[in-house]
């Protein structure tokens, strides 16, 4: 029962992120950067592996949460990608966050929003939704994986 929880607590963690990242857009009216865009879509692949985890066998579930946590690593390095564009230490590698042209468009791709430009969610405290992101999938990738790593605990020997 305990991997169905574990399982339950992925995908709806993952998914509150995600929350957060909507309500700053539709409600709070922050415009995404492409770059942004794409730090939404290993979350979206957590909740379907947290899912797929809740309705396996507990060795399983493991497996699922591993794959989770490898997954989340991957937008600690997207989100490290965008705040090291928010610092100017390097150009996106995006067309869109450049307005580069893109070969065989007629006209550059302009950006809704440049990917050098942070998006704060809170004006007074200087951290960017990037920051928080590459923070948060950084402490949420280390526990789905100290989770996968876990042995079975036996209460009962």
């Amino acid at each position: 029962m305990e991997h169905r929880l574990a399982g339950v607590l992925t995908a709806v963690t993952a998914l509150a992120a995600l929350g957060v990242a909507y309500f700053a857009q539709y409600i709070l009216l922050l415009t995404p950067c492409e770059l942004c865009l794409w730090e939404r879509w290993p979350y979206r692949i957590v909740i379907l592996l947290g899912l797929l985890g809740t309705l396996s066998r507990p060795r399983t579930t493991r497996l699922f949460l591993g794959a989770a946590g490898l997954v989340m690593l991957a937008d600690v390095f997207i989100a490290g990608l965008h705040v090291g564009v928010e610092f100017n230490w390097w150009p996106s590698p995006l067309p869109e966050c450049n307005g580069a042209l893109t070969p065989g468009a007629a006209l550059p791709l302009t950006p809704a929003i440049p990917c050098d430009r942070p998006v704060y969610l809170i004006q007074t405290l200087h951290v960017s939704m990037a920051q928080m992101d590459m923070f948060a999938a950084a402490l949420f990738a280390v526990a789905l994986l100290v989770y996968a790593a876990g042995k079975k605990k036996r209460l009962f020997t």
